[in-house]
């Protein structure tokens, strides 16, 4: 048999594992394979993950703190300890010796060289920390592998106590992908938005950025074809794209070849700052949660990428029950506009979440979403982002808990659910500890005493895991309050990406001769 026969054969069976039916004829006229009975893809933990962090600010002022993690328990039985290290991009190494260092760029060329990593996480199950207090800190190219792949983390937490950019800007690191929704950027005069483009290959990546306002596209007069240089990262100001000034934008982020990492810092002149994440894939159902109860002003942006508008039914899950917001019932979204909802107060003192849902559901339009909220008033005010997110799935984790002020939030949009939260160890010590919670159907509880490691010292993680019940959404909000400014930000928690569906094959053709 030909390799020509083996490889269609393994499409085959991959072809199965999606659709419960394949065949294929072999070309030679033999005999019709056909794998109808292919066995159910077993879950298998992923060998290498990777994430990429922003560089953190330009400011002066910024005290950024840094921690990697991975939880405990799901690698494979055979998997060698591996590493997990944060390494600076090499745009930031180029620059420092001006290019002088011939031996030194012919080495990074060549993948050699590396710079010495700014984190490096020794084991599962304890998180590992560094800071950088400085202007300079630089975008971070992350890998990881062996027990250390299956659900790593890295958390990103900048401080910046005055001046342009003041806030608490929290963020997960990334994963490189191809495609970025970012409903709620911004390219007002008050606001200074910069998507980040970073780029993990040894190879230039070329990406498109494209802007929605409220009345569509907005006419570019740059954003096409920027290129990426390998493991580098570019700021590109969402406000020099265009002429045209739109206070709620959404942007699309593409790449032509290659693939980045992107998120968006927001800039609010008035309302400080933080980090923008992407929102979940397009879906006719959307969930943002972890409002907090005392957010004095929400705004929803809500953009519909497809060629169809999108009706929508709003509603708010809180401690009790699930209520509609007075006066924004439905949603008439059109399609490739941006739409702006400003909800006010929403929470009236109640931690809630945010539920889209299509008003017809034997017809959903896809949606991305996120919120814009903001916590105190006048000069103390503060804002943070929470964009539409998926499942916690099998497993979620968030990075950088302090032993106050972490806030964790857990909702079930449908049906009931049980989940287990896991404290890590501490980064300075600790042990982990562990507690079950119940979510009521169509609630949000807001754990506002979330388990903290027995003799904790350092920062730690919570890990949220579903144990019955309906799916469960989640979210951290981290408060560190400085001078009467309620400094606050949200990391959503969808599933880690820890496993991944491995088809098993009905033989082993490798054994097989050409």
């Amino acid at each position: 048999m030909n390799r020509t026969t083996l490889s269609l054969i393994a499409a085959a069976t991959a072809l199965a594992a999606v659709t419960g039916f394949a065949a294929v004829s072999a070309p030679d006229g033999g005999t019709t394979t056909t794998a109808a009975d292919v066995r159910t893809p077993a879950r298998m933990p992923v060998e290498r993950s990777s994430l990429l962090c922003p560089a953190p600010s330009s400011s002066d002022l910024a005290e950024t703190a840094y921690t990697s993690f991975t939880p405990a328990g799901k690698g494979g039985a055979d998997a060698k300890a591996g590493s997990a290290e944060l390494v600076p991009t090499d745009a930031t190494l180029a620059a420092a010796d001006d290019g002088k260092d011939k031996k030194k760029d012919k080495e990074r060329a060549a993948g050699k060289g590396a710079s010495k990593p700014v984190l490096s996480l020794k084991e599962p199950g304890k998180p590992a920390t560094a800071e950088a207090n400085t202007a300079e800190a630089p975008a971070l190219v992350g890998s990881a592998d062996g027990l250390l792949a299956p659900g790593w983390t890295a958390q990103q937490t900048t401080k910046v106590t005055a001046g342009q950019g003041r806030g608490l800007l929290g963020v997960s690191c990334t994963p490189p992908d191809t495609s970025f929704w970012f409903p709620g950027a911004s390219t007002a005069d008050d606001r200074l938005d910069y998507v980040h483009l970073t780029n993990p290959d040894d190879t230039a990546a070329v990406a498109d950025i494209q802007l929605y306002g409220k009345d569509g596209v907005l006419e570019l007069d740059a954003g096409e074809g920027i290129t990426v240089p390998a493991r580098s990262s570019v700021p590109v100001l969402l406000s020099t794209l265009s002429a045209d000034r739109a206070e709620n934008v959404t942007v699309h982020v593409t790449t032509r070849t290659g693939r980045v990492g992107a998120v968006v810092q927001a800039v609010d002149e008035e309302g400080g700052s933080d980090w923008l994440p992407a929102s979940a894939e397009a879906s006719g159902s959307a969930v943002l949660p972890g409002i907090p109860a005392d957010a004095t002003s929400v705004r929803l942006v809500v953009f519909a990428p497809g060629e169809e508008d999108a009706d929508l039914t709003v509603r708010l899950a809180g401690p009790t029950g699930t209520i509609t917001p007075a006066g924004h019932e439905n949603l008439h979204v059109k399609a490739g506009m941006s739409m702006a909802v400003d909800l006010a107060d929403v929470t009236k003192g109640e931690a809630g979440s945010l539920l889209l849902s299509p008003a017809a559901q034997d017809s959903p339009t896809p949606v991305v979403a996120a919120l814009r909220v903001v916590r105190g008033k006048g000069a103390a005010e503060e804002v943070a982002y929470i964009p539409a997110t998926g499942q916690v799935g099998e497993r979620a984790t968030v990075a950088d808990n302090r032993g106050k002020g972490s806030v964790l939030s857990l909702t079930a949009p449908g049906e009931a659910a049980e989940v287990k939260v896991t404290a890590s160890a501490g980064s300075g010590g600790g042990e982990p500890v562990v507690k079950t919670y119940k979510v009521a159907a169509g609630t949000t509880l807001a754990v506002t005493k979330p388990p903290v490691p027995s003799g904790l010292k350092g920062s730690y993680a919570l890990t949220v895991e579903p144990q019955s019940g309906g799916p469960v959404h989640a979210s951290r909000s981290l408060e560190l309050p400085e001078d009467g400014v309620p400094m606050f930000t949200v990391q959503t928690m969808p599933d880690d990406r820890g496993t991944v569906s491995v088809p098993e094959a009905e033989q082993d053709l490798s054994v097989l001769d050409d």
